[in-house]
């Protein structure tokens, strides 16, 4: 009786999962046809699996969230996914998603790599911003990595884990310092980034941890291999 409680519960759960997603409209334009980048994006990604992947990425970063309720999120009723030359690889502009088709053709259209990306630029669709405050700028950008590492699709090109001098050199040593710091505590970045719902403070580590960024930082570092470099 209770096995069959479980399952009818996960069942349920499931089911309030999908309508949530449905709620959300996904759609994927390729407006370079023509170009050798766009012939490769229709022929090896695909219209069908880019969208299949924004609603995968949606669901996954939900959860990594912790957004359980539609109160909890950016109120987002569209994303859309648009194949052009804007940028050197793509970039999130509200719930737009720019993806060069240049880079689809630099990397032969390996789904892999879309897929990581588009991981990384459907979390800035759905995550909190600082309100706009440029010191947040550095976390924004890790979280977004932070996605993409936890959905186990970091490239190999990727620094070693431990690598980078300050905590905010680039997104992937961010991104490896917020999985340190959520080993610290579970669910530290679902917790970081609903604080930056109403703005953004260093001193939020200190809030959740107990420690300043750069001594958290500092901790890291020592545990992966320590030296600056």
């Amino acid at each position: 009786m209770a096995l069959s409680s479980y399952f009818l519960l996960s069942f349920v759960l499931i089911v309030a999962s999908l309508s949530k997603i449905q709620a959300v409209e996904f759609t994927v334009s390729n407006t370079v046809p023509n170009t050798k980048g766009g012939a490769i994006f229709a022929d090896r990604i695909g219209d069908a699996y880019a969208r299949q992947t924004m609603i995968a990425a949606t669901n996954f970063i939900w959860q990594v969230f912790q957004q359980a309720t539609a109160a909890d999120r950016k109120d987002v009723a569209r994303v859309r996914l648009i194949i052009d030359n804007l940028y050197d690889v793509a970039a999130a502009t509200g719930s737009e998603i720019h993806f060069s088709a240049n880079y689809v053709r630099e990397i032969q259209g390996d789904k892999e790599e879309f897929t990581g990306i588009m991981y990384h630029e459907m979390t800035h669709v759905w995550q909190w911003d600082g309100r706009g405050n440029p010191s947040a700028r550095k976390v924004i950008e890790g979280i977004a990595d932070f996605v993409r590492l936890r959905a186990n699709l970091a490239p190999a090109t990727w620094p070693r884990r431990g690598a980078g001098n300050c905590w905010g050199e680039s997104s992937t040593v961010t991104a490896y310092f917020l999985d340190y710091c959520e080993s610290r505590r579970n669910g530290f970045v679902a917790e970081l980034n609903k604080k930056m719902r109403d703005g953004y403070s260093d001193d939020f580590f200190v809030q959740l941890l107990g420690r300043t960024v750069d001594q958290l930082f500092s901790e890291y570092k020592a545990r992966f291999g320590g030296a600056a470099e």
